[in-house]
């Protein structure tokens, strides 16, 4: 129960703190782009079973992958993608920290 409760603090209640702190001005526009960030885990649904509990997502589905998390990361640089890739960054983190709980 501690794990699904800090995972899903991770997905739900960290985003909005995020997005109401350091983009004050577009908190509701910064929290619903990482609320739809979470699409990424639509390739669970490549695996076979699509919910294994202690399978790591982490280089296991597609958009969750190290060349997805470079391609994230390159994202950065870029205005129009920023916000974006913070997003799907920090989702990969919590599926990462997830990893290890």
């Amino acid at each position: 129960m501690i794990k699904f409760s800090i995972h899903y603090a991770l997905h739900f209640l960290a985003p909005l703190l995020i997005a109401f702190f350091f983009f004050k001005g577009q908190w509701k526009r910064v929290y619903l782009i990482f609320l739809l960030s979470m699409l990424i885990d639509l390739d669970h649904l490549l695996a076979t079973p699509v919910f294994a509990e202690n399978r790591c997502s982490i280089n296991f589905h597609p958009l969750h992958s190290y060349v997805a998390i470079a391609i994230y990361f390159l994202g950065l640089f870029f205005k129009k993608t920023r916000i974006l890739c913070i997003a799907l960054l920090f989702h990969t983190l919590t599926d990462l920290i997830d990893c290890y709980l």
